[in-house]
């Protein structure tokens, strides 16, 4: 496969251009976040998102799962719109919309005042290639872990009308994380290694996405590499990884940083999935016919 000379390496190049020399369907999870509405300098390069949208539909494998981390500027009083723009556009060209998750900041930088909340998350889109084909998820623990609710049910969602029909079990230990995820920027050490790149996202969330969407040994990608956080976590995972950027910089940065794990033990144990959890909420809970 042509793909084969590209893994685990940190290709300096455009990202185009070298995804039009993969394969078709080599990459299980994609991560990354684009460069959006020019808010932040980085070093002139363009950014052709159709371009780079519809080789990622090519190059993701049926099942396969891209995450786009990104949000909007505000220009003249107005939200751009741009990261819903993008969104729908991934839409149109194939994908799924998964999920919109969103990224919460537990230490956002405070704005100027301009008649606004301050701003504390961004988008991350969830796209699939179809069904998703791994979903390992993470669990929390439950807020009233073995309770016995008398006289509660389970609300049954159809497409028709909601009822409550079935009486509720015990409170269970762990339930599936919701779709907010929070994280502290820039403040852990491992984070701290990007510190040369305008941007970089956390290690954790990376991680949390990872272990969510793949396997071990499945192929991670990062087309907009940046500081290499993806392709750091995915090599700390037991992972494959692709890392692409257009800045000479920015891969000696990642080139460094992936270094750092592949000289290390692997860090990181992938739980297995807690299938009967699973299943008994789908048995008690069961979706409406439009969700995967």
């Amino acid at each position: 496969m042509d793909i084969d000379k590209y893994i685990n390496q940190i290709i300096e190049g455009n990202c185009v251009e070298v995804m039009k020399k993969f394969d078709d369907e080599v990459i299980d999870l994609t991560v990354t976040s684009p460069p959006y509405d020019n808010l932040r300098n980085y070093n002139g390069f363009d950014f052709p998102f159709e371009e780079i949208a519809n080789e990622l539909y090519r190059v993701t494998k049926q099942g396969g799962v891209v995450v786009w981390v990104v949000n909007d500027a505000t220009i003249e009083g107005s939200e751009t719109g741009t990261s819903f723009k993008q969104a729908l556009y991934f839409r149109e060209i194939g994908f799924n919309l998964h999920d919109t998750m969103i990224f919460r900041k537990t230490n956002p930088i405070p704005q100027i005042y301009r008649k606004r909340y301050n701003n504390e998350f961004e988008f991350m889109f969830v796209f699939s290639k179809g069904t998703v084909k791994t979903h390992n998820p993470l669990m929390v623990n439950c807020l009233h872990a073995g309770l016995e609710l008398n006289g509660t049910t389970y609300k049954n969602f159809s497409k028709n009308d909601q009822t409550r029909e079935k009486m509720a079990k015990p409170v269970k230990d762990k339930k599936i994380k919701g779709n907010i995820w929070e994280y502290v920027v820039g403040k852990k050490q491992e984070d701290q290694e990007a510190k040369g790149h305008p941007a970089p996202f956390p290690c954790e969330l990376v991680r949390d996405h990872i272990k969510s969407w793949t396997n071990q040994g499945d192929i991670v990608f990062d087309p907009m590499s940046g500081s290499g956080t993806t392709a750091r976590v995915a090599c700390e995972m037991g992972r494959q990884y692709i890392g692409i950027d257009i800045s000479h910089e920015y891969c000696a940065i990642a080139r460094k940083r992936v270094k750092l794990m592949a000289d290390a033990p692997t860090l990181f144990i992938v739980e297995e999935p807690q299938e009967t959890y699973i299943q008994e909420t789908e048995e008690a809970q069961p979706p409406t016919e439009h969700l995967q």
